[in-house]
């Protein structure tokens, strides 16, 4: 469900206030000293730069200590030498001179001449140990980022150093260490020798993992979220997965999972998971508004530990001027999967658009999650629908089981640049279930983002749906109908406003729906983004009889930690009197 409001508009007016003070303020007063770098570019100029910074106490309420600047003058050529030899330069000339360029500035201008670097010689880099012949250690090992007639670089050799230890500890050998690590540099040859070797020790297994905290949930309830289990290989990223797992939980306010490695047995590592649980009742209003349905008032009630056995029971109410719904819900997570649970609904749901409808539900539920981001699930809807849709009124009951798969790969949360999500449902009932009607639907939906040069992304939308049924369209009850329009579907057009119509020209919804959308973003610093966007489809009846609508339009973007804020404005296209319409929405719609 996504949060809507018209608040980025204000926002968008500060933000260009602050930036015209930006621009109007006055320039800030030169440094009284000034350190200048000739002679070296990029890092090496960087890393000497970061060394030179000037030592506080040098300048006090704007004057200069002459004789504390001497003294920096004199430390210059030995202080920027250190800096270069990380790079393999270890023979730099370095000269120092002082300039005025104001009566209130002087300048210190460095002139560095590095030298010829110093270049490998030698480079041995091995294993020992009983995880030398790992395949995982091997590949660390021949990723070594430096070899003969290299020129010396320490940081490459660091960072490879840590890899080597922390795919060893990955692995489960916590008493990888090494036993050479020397860089041997001749400078008058200007040569250097690496020798690096790991002994990995013996392999390392989980021990006896214990809970602490949280009592007031089952022993049984908790476990469902440890990853580990005695007698498994140690594994850090095991550990992480337990810790995410209880915080993704939502139900802990402090999560701390410890491995013992002092107090290893026959090498079984024993681990402490800490708990802290938070409160498990929660309330939480909110107001809003939509371009779609109007301003809306939302409450929602969470007790994640209902009656202390870890069951959720959630209650929610929506208030909109074009919406209104009520429903309550029971959760009963598995004990097996920490992804899987079985979920019980009711509820009550109203629209009143260019059609209106009444529809009151019951629905069990039983999903999975199977890694990856994909998760599938299996559902039992029944319902019941009193209808008004153009000039016909009708009432509707359905038995209605339906099977859904979705994929989801979005990276980063805040501001994805990449990622994509795929979703496919499959529907429907007969007469012999105690329905109506017999009804089979397919429904399709997918989303991508795909980065592009320059910091812009392009991000395509496409949703189809198709439906047989044995009555005529105006027996279906417009929840199995297919409509178009609105935010996430033809900007341009109203909520739902697309459609096949009837003999009065009024909108009925149709068998089939097809929607396509792509859309350039380009980023504006770290949280607003631009967009330019073009969007297709329409709900019909026969796909040989589409008449497909289409809308494109300009868009502003604010990223926030609730979701992206979105304010379009949008044109329609290939009609005869084409109209402007404001879309606003708050949220990730994925």
């Amino acid at each position: 469900m996504s949060l809507r409001t018209n608040l980025p508009l204000r926002a968008l007016l500060g933000l260009l206030v602050l930036l015209s003070l930006l621009v109007t303020a006055p320039p800030a007063h030169a440094q009284p000293v000034q350190v200048s770098i000739h002679g070296v570019d990029g890092a090496l100029r960087e890393n000497v730069e970061a060394a030179l910074a000037l030592p506080p106490g040098l300048v006090r309420e704007g004057r200069v200590d002459r004789r504390w600047l001497e003294r920096f003058r004199n430390q210059i050529p030995q202080v920027a030498s250190r800096a270069l030899e990380p790079f393999g330069y270890y023979d730099a000339r370095i000269s120092v001179t002082t300039e005025e360029v104001t009566p209130e500035t002087l300048r210190l201008r460095v002139e560095i001449d590095p030298g010829e670097p110093v270049r490998l010689q030698e480079v041995k880099v091995g294993l020992t140990g009983p995880g030398a012949n790992r395949s995982a250690l091997r590949a660390s090992v021949a990723r070594f980022p430096l070899s003969e007639g290299d020129i010396l670089r320490h940081d490459l050799y660091e960072d490879s150093k840590g890899e080597i230890r922390s795919t060893a500890l990955d692995l489960g050998y916590l008493a990888a260490t090494f036993t050479e690590q020397q860089i041997l540099v001749r400078r008058l040859a200007a040569s250097a020798s690496i020798h690096l070797v790991l002994e990995t020790g013996p392999l390392h297994y989980f021990g006896e993992v214990r809970i602490v905290g949280a009592e007031e949930y089952p022993p049984e309830f908790l476990r469902r979220y440890v990853t580990i289990s005695h007698g498994e290989v140690f594994s850090y990223r095991q550990l992480g997965q337990t810790q995410f797992h209880f915080l993704d939980s939502d139900r802990f306010r402090e999560v701390v999972v410890s491995p013992h490695i002092d107090e290893v047995v026959d090498g079984e590592v024993p681990v402490t998971v800490f708990l802290r649980a938070s409160r498990p009742k929660r309330l939480r209003p909110g107001i809003g508004y939509a371009t779609d349905i109007g301003p809306r008032f939302s409450l929602r009630y969470r007790d994640v530990n209902f009656m202390r056995r870890g069951h959720e029971l959630e209650g929610d109410l929506m208030l909109a001027d074009a919406r209104q719904s009520i429903g309550t819900g029971y959760i009963l997570p598995s004990l097996r999967n920490v992804d899987s649970k079985t979920a019980f609904r009711v509820g009550f749901d109203r629209e009143d658009l260019d059609f209106e409808r009444r529809t009151t539900f019951a629905e069990v539920e039983r999903s999975r999650a199977f890694g990856g981001g994909r998760s599938a699930s299996v559902y039992l809807r029944l319902f019941q629908e009193s209808f008004t849709v153009g000039q016909v009124s009708d009432r509707s009951r359905y038995v209605l089981p339906g099977v859904r798969f979705t994929q989801r790969r979005y990276p980063a949360v805040v501001r994805p640049e990449r990622g994509y999500s795929v979703t496919m449902e499959v529907r429907g009932s007969s007469e012999t279930l105690g329905s109506d009607a017999s009804i089979l639907q397919l429904i399709g939906s997918a989303n991508s983002i795909l980065p592009l040069s320059e910091r812009f992304i392009l991000l395509t939308r496409a949703h189809t749906g198709m439906t047989v049924q044995d009555v005529p369209l105006s027996e279906v009850p417009p929840s199995l109908r297919f409509f178009a329009g609105g935010d996430q579907s033809v900007r341009g057009y109203g909520y739902q406003s697309l459609g096949a119509v009837d003999a009065t020209g009024d909108v009925i919804g149709g068998r089939n729906v097809l929607v396509g959308s792509v859309e350039i973003e380009r980023a504006l610093g770290e949280n607003w983004g631009v967009a330019a966007f073009y969007d297709v489809g329409n709900a019909f009846n026969d796909f040989g009889d589409m008449d497909l609508q289409q809308g494109a339009g300009l868009g502003i973007r604010r990223y926030t930690l609730v979701g992206p804020i979105k304010v379009d404005v949008a044109r329609q296209i290939a009609v005869a009197d084409p109209s402007y319409r404001l879309h606003v929405s708050i949220g990730f719609v994925w």
